[in-house]
């Protein structure tokens, strides 16, 4: 695991960066694809994990969450409205935008429903940081603040990776996985407006430039 901050690791993954997944005060935040699971279970072998939470309900993020769950006996937990996807067999696929790519791949990576025993609202409190609501990429989307030291876990409001080259660049999520980009949009700028030491994505290595950050979403349309 690589250490980011007190009580925050990002696991490792190849390709690197693409399906990040963290250990943040106990807690596994998201899981990667169905075909993560070993090499999650493998880098957390040993390790104190009380709950796994997801930042969203979508294939690349909730892939592995049964077998995490089931394995370590833990607890899933998900922001209230992307709840029932996490939890309902179907649900995840067709809650995303119609698009041939995501009917090619999504039913790959998609892991198996797993009930969820905590719906996460604004001001809530995992592994130490504070839910905050987020959403545009999907309905029930959240991110983690911690404000003692300013780190930010983002899951997908922005993304620090092309997708389609493997570089890191601050971007928005593809308008084809996005239900409300324009509502994302303004996640994204409530994200910068909390002015971010670290932000770590679901998707490209972590950022500690803060003002690189607010000048991205403050290009942003509308």
């Amino acid at each position: 695991m690589i250490r980011l901050a007190d009580d925050l690791e990002l696991l490792r993954g190849f390709p690197p960066y693409a399906f990040n997944v963290y250990l943040m005060g106990g807690v596994v935040v998201d899981a990667g694809t169905r075909f993560a699971m070993r090499r999650i279970l493998r880098q957390l072998r040993g390790r104190r994990v009380e709950a796994h939470a997801l930042t969203h309900a979508h294939p690349d993020h909730q892939g592995a969450s049964h077998a995490i769950c089931e394995t370590l006996g833990v607890p899933l937990w998900c922001g209230e409205a992307d709840a029932d996807a996490a939890e309902t067999e179907g649900l995840v696929m067709s809650r995303m935008p119609p698009h041939w790519l995501t009917r090619a791949v999504g039913p790959h990576w998609t892991g198996p429903s797993h009930p969820v025993a905590r719906r996460l609202r604004e001001g809530d409190v995992v592994g130490g940081f504070t839910v905050l609501e987020t959403p545009g990429h999907t309905a029930g989307h959240v991110s983690f603040w911690r404000e003692s030291d300013r780190v930010l876990l983002l899951g997908d409001v922005v993304a620090n990776l092309n997708i389609y080259l493997g570089i890191p660049t601050l971007r928005e999520p593809e308008r084809i996985f996005s239900l409300d980009p324009a509502a994302n949009r303004r996640s994204a700028r409530r994200m910068a407006a909390l002015e971010p030491r670290l932000i770590a994505f679901g998707h490209g290595p972590p950022l500690r430039d803060p003002g690189r950050f607010a000048d991205f979403t403050g290009r942003l349309p509308d």
